[in-house]
């Protein structure tokens, strides 16, 4: 598959389309209108992070996006924190919800 029919098909994309993002913050909200609390970014940055490290599978020698990788999980790893020190039964829900091991 050469890389223009990739991004044409639209699902590994790196970039989440409007409808993703919207699908996330509707699952992962506080309230009505929450688009950026601590849950909702950690979800967002779990898709970047899950594409991301497909890409890498595929492209081992691309260290620019090994880096950008690394400060992604750095982030999300800072907002995890913050969240377990917050409300420590949101933060077990998330990890539950996004399959993610801590």
């Amino acid at each position: 598959m050469d890389r223009a029919e990739h991004f044409r098909l639209g699902k590994d994309s790196p970039v989440l389309d409007k409808q993703d993002k919207q699908d996330i913050m509707d699952r992962f909200k506080k309230a009505e209108g929450d688009t950026g609390s601590a849950p909702v970014q950690i979800a967002l940055l779990t898709g970047r992070i899950e594409y991301l490290t497909k890409h890498l599978q595929v492209h081992k020698k691309d260290h620019h996006s090994r880096r950008g990788l690394l400060k992604l999980v750095g982030q999300r790893r800072r907002l995890l924190n913050y969240l377990k020190n917050k409300d420590i039964d949101r933060y077990r829900q998330i990890l539950v919800e996004l399959g993610l091991r801590r």
